[in-house]
């Protein structure tokens, strides 16, 4: 919103509604334009130390490139020294490759141009979870995700005007075989919603289908200049990229499309238990990686992420909601930032079987320093329970309205003419309340974020109607959606290519559970 829009202008009445108006829309905008600077917990001497441990670990240690020789050709014909599988970089080489080509931001179309999102500062992009084999309701429980779910999580999050993205592999669906699966999952997202969405990682094959699926989508020529598809490239921590990330990489680098290249650790396992040694690792993983990516093909879309969790010292389960990863989180950004990249970390993630109070407060230790960090793309950020090994429906309903008080906070104080409401204090002056001032009739249906969740009423409305929880309460708004589901239109002609090709590549071999 710019200073010379209406909301700006208005000071009250019938101006003051246009400008309420104005507002409720811009809630529902595609992504989020921050007004807030994002928070530094460390000075330029702090990062610069943490930049200079990833050389390190990159000049002496190195990382392994596994089971891809191309890879290593490109590593050594760029002046690395490769023995064997093992790639040691001379000091500042991979960051030089990154910054040279490697765009500060991009833009990732969707089929509605309206919905297409731009990655890297001052925004941010909401996705819903990823990678889940279970989901979860008050209904039927824990049980295996299908293909019906990963349909109805489609729906909910295209639905959803607090979630800017359609995400990816929002939860798994066991029902269909593992080697096609990732047909109907890249389907459902381009026929049931028109967000942007992310593509198969799981197999360079399967890469290569989200890509010309994405040209049937879009057009054969749109992808060299467009990017369509942003894809989760996760290395194998610690210090290693294996020949299927490599190769999912590859395939999207080479067709101009986006990937998020981030190690993920759970520290005291994957890296050391310091907030300082997890950041320089993850930083030395995640320049190879994106040194990789632009030495396939310069100026293709990168963004630096960063999953790092705790882990408990009695059980080696992984934990969430700790001090630990935010204060990872915060550091990692301000490094992406001082690179010259977009970022992807945090989200509303959780230890928590359940949608309680556990949830509740482990998703907001993490979400919160999320929004403050400046974070340009969060996946997770709606459904994640278990620790990421299970999705819920009421959880995401839960996460999604959190998301939209984020969009409010993140946008700032409201400095417009309107905003300080000066004249409302001189038109009601002391002692009088402010029920009646025409500042806040004007601005009452959007002064204050609704929450959709949160029950506010009195014990005794609240008891009259059922005593329900906000997990029952987000059952019943779960359900409404989908009810109410329509379809986004699609050429049929594009529908049609999409189902032959998705028919003949499943044809083409049998079913198989890799």
């Amino acid at each position: 919103m710019t200073d010379d829009s209406p909301r700006h202008r208005a000071g009250g009445g019938r101006a003051a509604r246009i400008a309420a108006r104005t507002a409720s829309r811009a809630e529902r905008q595609a992504y989020i334009t921050r007004a807030l600077k994002p928070v530094e917990i460390l000075d330029d001497e702090g990062l610069a130390t943490i930049e200079a441990n990833a050389d390190t670990i990159l000049q002496e240690v190195g990382i392994d490139f596994r089971g891809d020789p191309d890879a290593l050709r490109l590593m050594r014909e760029a002046g690395a020294d490769v023995v064997g599988e093992r790639v040691r970089f001379p000091r500042g080489m991979c960051r030089a490759v990154v910054q040279r080509s490697a765009p500060r931001s991009f833009i990732q179309y969707a089929r509605n141009p309206e919905r297409s999102v731009i990655v890297g500062d001052p925004y941010t992009v909401f996705a819903p979870n990823y990678g889940s084999p279970f989901v979860r309701d008050l209904d039927n429980g824990r049980r295996y995700g299908t293909i019906e779910d990963f349909r109805n999580f489609v729906k909910l999050t295209y639905l959803s005007p607090h979630l800017h993205h359609s995400g990816g592999t929002i939860c798994e669906p066991v029902d269909v075989p593992v080697n096609k699966r990732h047909l109907d999952m890249v389907y459902s997202h381009i026929r049931y919603s028109d967000k942007p969405f992310m593509g198969s990682v799981t197999h360079p094959d399967r890469a290569r289908d989200t890509v010309e699926l994405a040209k049937l989508a879009f057009g054969e020529g749109y992808l060299e200049d467009h990017a369509v598809v942003l894809s989760l490239i996760n290395a194998n921590s610690p210090l290693v990229w294996d020949s299927t990330m490599l190769g999912a990489a590859r395939v999207y680098a080479q067709a101009n499309q986006a990937t998020l290249i981030t190690p993920f650790i759970l520290a005291g396992a994957m890296a050391p238990v310091t907030a300082a040694g997890v950041c320089a690792q993850t930083l030395a993983e995640a320049l190879a990686g994106m040194a990789f990516v632009q030495l396939v093909r310069p100026g293709a879309p990168v963004v630096l992420g960063s999953f790092a969790s705790s882990i408990s010292m009695q059980s080696g389960a992984p934990t969430f909601g700790t001090p630990e990863p935010a204060l990872v989180l915060y550091v990692m950004a301000a490094l992406a930032r001082r690179l010259g990249v977009p970022f992807r970390s945090g989200g509303n993630l959780c230890a928590s079987k359940v949608a309680d109070a556990q949830a509740a407060y482990e998703s907001a230790n993490t979400f919160q320093p999320t929004v403050l960090a400046g974070v340009n793309f969060v996946l997770h950020a709606a459904g994640w329970l278990e620790g990421g090994l299970s999705i819920g429906y009421e959880k995401f309903i839960l996460d999604a309205d959190q998301c939209g008080m984020a969009a409010v906070f993140a946008k700032g104080v409201d400095m417009s003419h309107n905003g300080q409401a000066v004249e409302a204090i001189i038109e009601n002056g002391p002692g009088v309340h402010f029920l009646a001032n025409s500042h806040t009739l004007a601005n009452f249906e959007t002064a204050f974020y609704r929450a959709e969740t949160a029950d506010n009423n009195s014990f005794e409305q609240w008891q009259e109607a059922g005593s329900l929880d906000a997990a029952q309460r987000a059952n019943a708004i779960w359900k409404r959606m989908l009810r109410e589901y329509e379809a986004p239109p699609i050429d049929a002609a594009v529908d049609e290519a999409l189902l032959d090709y998705i028919a003949r590549r499943k044809a083409s071999s049998p079913d198989s559970d890799v």
